[in-house]
């Protein structure tokens, strides 16, 4: 092998080295890149998880409330029924007061 045959050879294998990294190249890009309607569909998802995190938070809030003011009115109807019940027994109690007064005076 001359030189010459030597340098031309050596001038195909880097020609050819060059294009199957210039192709490796490519290839890669094209199968990673995001496409910019990629990217919008994922800041509109973004934007719809932050809006649904948002929401859910306030329903959170909302039931919260809810739940203390109902928690509230238990508490009060409970308190106006042991009130109710103790005006109950007094009651009873002042009916057979008064029925065993009226049955000793009749007797």
């Amino acid at each position: 092998m001359t030189r010459i045959e030597f340098i031309i050879a050596t001038a195909i294998i880097l020609f050819v080295a060059f294009c199957m990294g210039w192709f490796a190249n490519w290839l890669i890009h094209r199968f990673t890149r995001v496409a910019r309607s990629d990217i919008e569909e994922l800041e509109k998802m973004s934007q719809e998880l932050h809006e649904a995190e948002e929401t859910r938070d306030q329903a959170i809030t909302y039931l919260q409330q809810r739940e203390a003011e109902l928690t509230n009115q238990i508490a009060q109807t409970e308190a106006e029924l042991a009130a109710a019940m103790d005006g109950l027994r007094d009651a009873r109690h002042e009916a057979e007061t008064l029925r065993a007064q009226l049955d000793s005076r009749g007797a």
